[in-house]
């Protein structure tokens, strides 16, 4: 069963719900089934093994003498 996220047109609610084939969603507050289908956001990430070592930082992160610009990034 999917969720989806839906909007009433006659309140104004903003809700989600597990929606089956054979059902009608309806608004929670005032039972309308005049509701509009909301793009859904979500969040989705890779877990990584081993986090990556942090680059140097281009400019004076080595600590040359000469200051910004004078190393080998530059």
């Amino acid at each position: 069963m999917p969720i989806y996220e839906y909007a009433c047109q006659d309140c104004g609610q903003r809700f989600e719900t597990l929606v089956r084939s054979d059902t009608v969603p309806a608004c929670p507050q005032c039972q309308s089934t005049s509701l509009e289908k909301q793009l859904s956001v979500f969040a989705a990430g890779k877990a990584a093994p081993e986090a990556a070592p942090a680059a140097p930082s281009p400019c004076a992160g080595c600590g040359r003498a000469g200051g910004p610009g004078s190393c080998a990034f530059g």
